[in-house]
């Protein structure tokens, strides 16, 4: 099993090289407007930008700012096949302008311009981040009238072009029950607010790099893959910035296109994908080994499972997941400048390629000798 990953340096506005209808899943975290570390990014792009802000007119500022995003928005509804979905992670912004402080509301700027352009609108997740100051205020204190709530949490906007996606025929099927969830991570993932992701560290990213860069997280488009798309599948970032999205397509068994800008990207893309192999392996184990830990669990209190995984013999909850199998990397090569190919086993394996010893998870066997305690 194979797929190819590609990075295009380019402007996402027009995605010549990119058919209509070819992109299964859109997963991106555009630059915030209003948010001032990337108000160069956008004033490059159109100088009156830089006129508003100097002439202290926040909402041409942030109109501005939006129509450059627009244009790429009408370019992802191109791209995006029937049935297809586009996640996109974005931040309101507050900011004071000629001593007014107020919210830009970039989520719902966005919401309504995709669903101008004909993307049905789905329940949105808020990403609460994690913080580690809880007692932090904006305004003035514990006086009445003259302090904000703070801004601790962004969105993932989720789309969908057109019905529901069909599965028509019998090896696509397949390739969907493949690419199954477990219960307790469709329980967890598939919740409206997301509290357990920490954002990205930044500052392993060049400090030239990192004013143009807000990465997220490796889990949060590793998930969106896994939630809105089958092994096989084509997943397109319009912002690819450090690569995080297609590192997350690479350990999810799926192809991917990203479109980034800014060439000074290159470099730490490819220093991330040296270490994609063993990275997406102990992701997956991990996946396992939670599993696993569930399934203890989930015996000691409620008894036996219903179910079994015909590919690793552990219990499940549906019969949805009997079918559910992880394709480890088993070798990562670049072909030519922007361009990734991955392989990947064809069996299910109990750990990585790299590792000699049995994994720690139990087969069958064992899970039916507990339930046989129970």
């Amino acid at each position: 099993m194979k797929t190819s990953h590609q990075v295009l340096f380019q402007d996402a506005k027009k995605m010549k090289s990119l058919k209509s209808g070819s992109v299964d899943l859109v997963v991106t975290s555009p630059p915030y407007p209003m948010i001032e570390m990337w108000d160069t990014v956008f004033s490059e792009n159109n100088p009156k930008i830089c006129s508003a802000l100097q002439a202290e007119n926040g909402g041409m500022a942030f109109e501005l700012m939006h129509k450059e995003l627009d244009d790429v928005w009408k370019e992802v509804v191109r791209v995006l096949r029937t049935g297809g979905f586009a996640c996109i992670n974005i931040g309101d912004a507050v900011r004071t302008i000629h001593d007014n402080f107020m919210l830009y509301p970039n989520h719902s700027r966005i919401l309504t311009s995709l669903y101008q352009k004909g993307l049905s609108p789905l329940p949105a997740i808020i990403w609460r981040k994690q913080t580690n100051a809880p007692n932090k205020f904006m305004g003035s204190g514990v006086l009445p009238a003259g302090a904000y709530v703070t801004l601790e949490h962004e969105y993932v906007l989720i789309f969908r072009k057109g019905g529901k996606r069909e599965f028509g025929t019998e090896k696509y099927r397949a390739g969907r029950q493949n690419s199954a969830l477990f219960w307790e991570e469709r329980n967890q993932w598939f919740s409206d607010v997301w509290m357990d992701l920490k954002g990205a560290r930044q500052d392993q990213v060049d400090k030239n790099v990192r004013k143009r860069s807000g990465a997220f997280p490796f889990e949060l488009p590793y998930r969106l893959i896994n939630m809105y798309s089958v092994k096989g599948d084509t997943v397109l970032d319009p912002f690819l910035g450090t690569g995080t999205t297609l590192l997350a397509a690479m350990a999810a068994c799926r192809n991917s296109v990203g479109i980034e800008i800014d060439q000074n990207f290159s470099e730490i893309i490819d220093a991330q994908f040296g270490s994609i192999v063993n990275f997406s392996n102990d992701h997956i184990n991990e996946r396992l080994r939670r599993h696993e830990t569930f399934v203890k669990e989930r015996l000691q209190t409620k008894g036996p499972l219903k179910h079994i995984n015909q590919h690793y013999g552990f219990p499940v909850i549906m019969n949805q997941e009997k079918n559910l199998m992880f394709n480890h990397l088993t070798e990562a090569r670049k072909t030519e400048s922007g361009c990734f190919e991955i392989n990947y086993s064809e069996k299910p394996m109990r750990t990585s390629p790299r590792q000699a010893k049995e994994a720690d998870i139990p087969g069958k066997k064992n899970f039916q000798q507990l339930e046989l305690k129970m």
